[in-house]
């Protein structure tokens, strides 16, 4: 009796023809086979993450919109404050997100069409913009990341090594010692490495966090507390950080060198700046709402409003719509933010998403093709099957 064709291997070619049939073994040959279980229904979005990442974007856009008005002492502390958590806000999550991360065909076409293929296009577009609008240089450079970019780099870079950290013990001790020791020296600006090293404990961080641990953040009295940390932070920050800390530290892109302090001091420093993070990252979730509200499916497309609004707030750089007097108060300031509150919010809607989905989520599979195995890895397969089915005892199950 033949025994049927694992779907597990591709089709023999012809040379495998000639190994030897399994012989038969168990009663699956005999007996009827069982009724196939039904598919597993598609798992709910929760609204908790996409009310994250909606109240997560409002503050990038707005933080970039008032980055021209710091000279307000206001606007400087808002700034250095919000950019010491957003981004480890929106990674923590990613990470969360990545944990069955595998390059399995469709995660790694995935990870092409929704990385590589938009972190192309928006480096190409935001250079032709920056050289037509911002009269500069022209040119195009996919190993510099401009502007808003690096952090599809970056990300593709932090997915692609999920497996590692995922095999290692103490995964995010080794990712806080990883990003310490980066800030040691200079590396190349290619790639955005000091980012990329620097930033990766929140990636670490998100891939290890477990449903449990967001619902203690859910929690009433963990809301309280959250806020509580959260005005205390930007006291902190517009008291006594504003005027003494350098706000290069919250980009993430410079070494000790850069900044002009020996490695004890900068060790120190970004050591804190991770801890800070963290804290005012479960600080921002406890305040998220839970339920679905009428903004909930913007958080979907956080992305379009991350990618497209560097072109609005160039312009207005470009222009100089920043020099207006009335905008260096805080009243101008509150002003320019809400703008950009604004802004994000409609760049997340729909219309925008139709429009541009060629962009961000690309339809590719005309680009792709069937997993490519080599013929001695089936060869190697199909032994070790028969191998397996001759050597199991008849009437097993």
């Amino acid at each position: 009796m033949s025994t049927p064709q694992s779907s597990a291997f591709e089709p023999l070619e012809r040379s495998q023809a000639a190994l030897p049939p399994a012989a038969p073994s168990s009663l699956s040959e005999t007996e009827p086979a069982a009724p196939a279980e039904p598919a597993p229904r598609p798992r709910e979005r929760d609204p908790f993450f996409d009310n994250a990442k909606f109240f997560a974007i409002l503050l990038v856009v707005a933080g970039h919109s008032i980055v021209n008005l710091r000279d307000v002492p206001f606007a400087h502390a808002a700034y250095l404050f919000v950019y010491t958590f957003h981004m480890p806000v929106f990674i923590v999550i990613t990470g969360y997100f990545s944990r069955r991360f595998t390059f399995s065909g469709g995660k790694a076409r995935k990870l092409l069409t929704n990385l590589a293929v938009p972190y192309v296009v928006f480096e190409t577009a935001y250079s032709t913009y920056h050289w037509a609008v911002g009269h500069s240089k022209f040119e195009i450079s996919l190993l510099d990341p401009y502007y808003l970019t690096w952090f599809l780099l970056a990300l593709f870079a932090w997915r692609l090594s999920t497996p590692v950290w995922q095999q290692i013990r103490f995964p995010v001790a080794v990712a806080v010692v990883i990003s310490l020791l980066s800030g040691m020296s200079q590396l190349p600006g290619t790639l955005e490495m000091n980012r990329v090293f620097g930033l990766v404990p929140f990636y670490v961080l998100g891939l290890f966090l477990k449903p449990e641990h967001f619902e203690v953040l859910k929690k009433g009295w963990a809301a309280v507390l959250g806020g509580l940390t959260l005005i205390a932070g930007f006291a902190f920050t517009y008291l006594i950080a504003d005027r003494r800390m350098a706000t290069e530290w919250v980009y993430w892109r410079s070494g000790n060198p850069t900044l002009h302090v020996n490695n004890l001091v900068g060790t120190g420093m970004r050591l804190g700046l991770l801890v800070a993070a963290g804290v005012l990252v479960a600080a921002f979730l406890t305040l998220v709402p839970r339920r679905q509200h009428w903004f909930t499916g913007l958080g979907a497309a956080t992305l379009y409003a991350y990618l497209l609004h560097g072109f609005a707030t160039k312009l207005a750089d470009y222009y100089g719509w920043y020099h207006a007097h009335v905008l260096h108060t805080v009243p101008g300031v509150l002003a320019v933010a809400a703008a950009g509150a604004l802004l994000a919010t409609l760049l997340c809607t729909p219309p925008v998403r139709w429009a541009l989905q060629w962009a961000l989520e690309p339809n590719m599979a005309w680009g792709f093709t069937a997993l490519r195995r080599p013929k001695n890895y089936l060869y190697a397969g199909r032994r070790r099957a028969v191998r397996d089915a001759q050597a199991e005892p008849v009437g097993s199950d």
